[in-house]
């Protein structure tokens, strides 16, 4: 079956100039050390994906109904309520790291946190790299 079309799409903007741009400076600040973190547990370099997505890597998710799309590994955004996170799927371990990662809330693919200082960073960084190592099920 065909991709399915979608705007979200790496972009040559700059991820610097994006975080930047950030209005809330906490969120900001906090940004940057996302963008750090998810270099470290990914290995890979950030690119922005659509206008407000911070990705790192690429894989192809499936859908249950067969449609397909690029998405990636790992990635966050400095949403204006929360730093959203996409790192959330299918692993086993996930339960035990939320458990012990501090306050945040979830949605299907999602992890919201309002500031980096409610969560122990080591135990995201984790969450990240598992995240990585079980694939990002969204979109099953």
């Amino acid at each position: 079956m065909a991709k399915a079309e979608v705007k979200t799409r790496p972009t040559a903007a700059s991820v610097v100039e994006f975080l930047n741009g950030v209005a809330d400076e906490r969120r900001r600040v906090d940004a940057f050390k996302l963008l750090e973190i998810f270099r470290r547990a990914t290995g890979e370099k950030a690119v922005m994906w659509g206008p407000a997505i911070v990705g790192f890597g690429s894989q192809l998710l499936k859908y249950a109904d067969g449609r397909e799309l690029d998405w990636p590994v790992a990635a966050f955004s400095p949403r204006k309520t929360s730093l959203t996170l996409y790192i959330i799927g299918s692993s086993p371990n996930q339960p035990k790291l939320l458990k012990k990662l501090g306050k945040h809330t979830t949605s299907v693919a999602c992890l919201y946190i309002k500031k980096l200082a409610d969560v122990d960073e080591e135990v995201l960084e984790e969450l990240i790299t598992d995240s990585i190592h079980h694939g990002n099920n969204a979109g099953e």
